[in-house]
């Protein structure tokens, strides 16, 4: 099985070459790595160029959706994932370990857990944020898995569609609904750490985004006839403190 990845950069110079090792060191080599730039100001693309195996597109776009887009369609693989450019796969032989799963489970997509680490200490995990509860039901909670994690077969962004460039921080909640609440597409927890991210990101930087992130998710719900308002989606953070308790 054929493996796409896309990643999405902008001005990403510090952190890029991490997320770019830590594919080109997978044990499993038939990966297609694609990376889609914003038309980056820093040193972002000589880093990129540095791996000759990685397809490259830089122009400018909409947004982070659109260029996940942009990616999904360059895509020639069986199964897609994205990996930001701040962050990396937790081990080697993570890709090798979806692909057992597919093949294993006979499954349309595979999701894991991610863990959180200090930007200026990378051994240091702050947060995990585990999938291992998680069923399309608490869609309607604000819950997901953990989308840097999920892989998915590419048929399914042809028939249940991509990202809706509409949304600011949440494009990725509202796909994942599509895919695994409305179309029911099947699915496998993988009990591990598949990513590890250097804290901070977009939606997680001010209570603006905050703000932001909580109105999506409410919109995404109903727009796709799950009963949903901010009453429910309060219980979520509660649970989300105890993510920092004992995060290994």
């Amino acid at each position: 099985m054929k493996v796409s990845i896309i990643t999405i950069t902008y001005n990403s110079a510090k952190t890029v070459r991490d997320t770019l090792q830590s594919i080109a060191n997978q044990s499993y080599k038939n990966i297609e790595h694609i990376v889609v730039d914003g038309a980056s100001k820093d040193n972002t693309l000589d880093i990129v160029r540095e791996f000759p195996n990685v397809k490259v597109l830089s122009e400018p776009d909409e947004g982070i959706y659109d260029a996940m887009n942009k990616g999904v369609a360059m895509t020639t693989g069986d199964i897609v994932g994205i990996l930001n450019s701040d962050d990396f796969y937790s081990n080697n032989d993570i890709i090798q370990t979806v692909v057992d799963t597919f093949i294993k489970e006979k499954v349309d997509s595979v999701y894991g857990d991610i863990v959180f680490v200090n930007p200026d200490d990378l051994n240091k995990v702050t947060r995990r944020y585990s999938s291992a509860n998680w069923y399309p039901e608490k869609m309607a909670a604000g819950y997901m898995p953990a989308h840097p994690s999920f892989f998915v077969k590419r048929i399914h962004y042809e028939k249940i569609g991509n990202f809706k460039v509409d949304y600011a921080i949440s494009a990725d909640y509202e796909l994942l609904i599509r895919f695994l609440y409305v179309n029911r597409i099947s699915y496998h927890y993988i009990n591990e750490a598949l990513v590890t991210m250097r804290t901070g990101g977009a939606s997680n930087q001010s209570l603006k985004s905050v703000y932001v992130l909580n109105k999506e998710v409410i919109r995404a719900c109903r727009e796709n006839g799950i009963k949903m308002n901010y009453t429910k989606l309060g219980f979520k953070y509660f649970n989300k403190l105890l993510e920092f308790v004992n995060p290994k």
